[in-house]
């Protein structure tokens, strides 16, 4: 075919002929490596009802989804503080990506002219937080060679027009070839991103890993600096030091806007009950005000300068046809898109194992990958389907009320959910309830919002680790329900 090429990884990318006139691939280059993306061009047709004001908002809309997606979804797994050839031996053989469909003269093709291609399939991308190596060069390939502080799985669905963000805890326990029982974060230093892949892809039911990227620790710093910081609730003061580690942290509680090197600390920190899990929680808080904040037109002039400095410090055998197309794909997700899960899993006993594991649960993980990955189970496999009434919910009170984590268990008692526990109160109070699905049970949190008539499901593993569901009530209760108020 004329107008294909093979891409080094054996998939086959067309180029419409009217993409290849206008745009050769040394501009296609410089948009994604550097270059300001070019702006939509002024609209001739004069066929359109719509009236121009109209058409800016539009494709400044689109802009700002565009610009969030391309530096949110490369740098995603820069949220941790320290902060090939494997695809082709487990992906299909199938095309990963489609030339989309143009209609001349359509309003929407100005904008998305730079990206003309679509993902033809889910897509599942690895994407790891690589942490420092001592001694090693910032601009050597070893660089990326360190074990894997951040591991993400990334599913993007055309079909639900969903992203599912899967955060693997570093401490998880996997089994290394020729290493035996180990973390998951040292795949990446003893086989590179190939073994990476495979261990994860083995972990997960074999699900599909079809790319992967690589981000060093350096790269977050920076970021979050470049768009003028984020804004985040610190929970409970985080003091801690360690000089061997040149770590020094020193965060008061509240709502603050966090520098670069503040929100490292943020995701580092580690002296809770949580360890692990609570650096990922964070990295998932982290990673939300980073969202938020790239959504910020003020942001939008740094786009270039953001590109430039990031391109250091990523390492992926993603060709440019697939950015265009992943780009492409984020132009149209929405907040309510993006959908975060941890694996689910528990803490290792000290008399089980000498080092400290995260020991995954099977079922929670088939629930999570039927829910989030489209996989599909025999009826012999563990029972991913539980009552909602059977699972553990814990009730944090984030209004003034100092009763009200009681009044809603004694309501939930009404309606036979009696496996309830109330924990601290959240310091911060809160406008809508938030249901949040800690160990990925959509539907089960679904059911829990028809049954309270109210709340958002909040698809992020941020409530409390021993629970199923983590109800955050806030102020919308008091309204709702002014019957209950002494």
């Amino acid at each position: 075919m004329s107008n294909s090429s093979q891409t080094s990884w054996g998939f086959q990318v067309s180029h419409p002929k009217s993409y290849a006139r206008s745009h050769g691939d040394s501009d296609v280059a410089e948009d994604v490596t550097g270059g300001s993306p070019p702006p939509p061009p002024p609209d001739n047709d004069g066929g359109d009802s719509h009236s121009d004001d109209h058409s800016d908002k539009s494709n400044s809309g689109r802009y700002m989804r565009w610009f969030l997606w391309s530096a949110a979804f490369i740098l995603t797994a820069t949220v941790s503080a320290t902060l090939g050839a494997t695809v082709a031996l487990i992906t299909p053989l199938s095309p990963l990506i489609v030339p989309q469909n143009f209609i001349p003269g359509a309003k929407e093709n100005s904008w998305r002219q730079a990206f003309r291609y679509d993902l033809a399939r889910p897509v599942n991308i690895l994407v790891m937080g690589i942490d420092r190596v001592p001694d090693n060069d910032k601009n050597s390939p070893d660089v990326f060679s360190g074990r894997s502080d951040t591991m993400l799985l990334l599913g993007l669905d055309p079909t639900a027009d969903s992203l599912t963000m899967l955060s693997i805890p570093r401490d998880t326990q996997v089994e290394l070839p020729g290493v035996g029982l180990a973390k998951i974060n040292d795949a990446n230093v003893e086989g590179g991103a190939a073994l990476a892949a495979r261990v994860v892809s083995r972990t997960l039911n074999n699900v599909p890993v079809d790319r992967y990227v690589r981000v060093t620790t350096d790269a977050f710093r920076e970021l979050v600096d470049l768009v003028g910081g984020v804004e985040v609730f610190v929970p409970y003061p985080m003091q801690y030091e360690d000089v061997t580690q040149d770590l020094y942290i020193d965060l008061e509680p509240g709502w603050q806007t966090l520098n670069g090197d503040q929100a490292e600390q943020f995701a580092r920190f580690r002296q809770d009950d949580y360890g692990d899990i609570g650096r990922v929680q964070r990295q998932q808080t982290l990673l939300k005000a980073l969202r938020q904040r790239l959504l910020n037109p003020t942001v939008l002039p740094r786009l270039p300068q953001i590109i430039r400095v990031m391109q250091q410090y990523v390492d992926t055998n993603l060709s440019l046809e697939e950015m265009l197309a992943l780009v492409g794909f984020g132009l149209d997700l929405d907040k309510d898109d993006f959908q975060m899960v941890l694996l689910p899993g528990r803490f290792s006993n000290p008399e089980e194992y000498v080092a400290s594991y995260w020991i995954m649960d099977s079922a929670g993980r088939d629930r999570v990958m039927q829910q989030y990955f489209q996989q599909t189970f025999d009826w012999s496999s563990s029972d991913i389907r539980r009552s909602p009434q059977r699972l553990r919910i814990a009730i944090q009170n984030a209004t003034d009320d100092p009763e009200l984590a009681h009044k809603l268990a004694r309501y939930l008692a009404e309606n036979d959910f009696y496996n309830v526990y109330i924990i601290r109160d959240w310091p911060d109070q809160v406008r809508e309830t938030q249901i949040i699905v800690q160990q990925g049970d959509l539907n089960a949190a679904a059911t829990l919002k028809r049954v309270l008539q109210l709340g958002h499901i909040e698809a992020s593993s941020t409530g409390d680790i021993e629970s199923d569901l983590t109800i955050r009530v806030g102020e919308d209760w008091l309204i709702q329900h002014p019957e209950e108020e002494e």
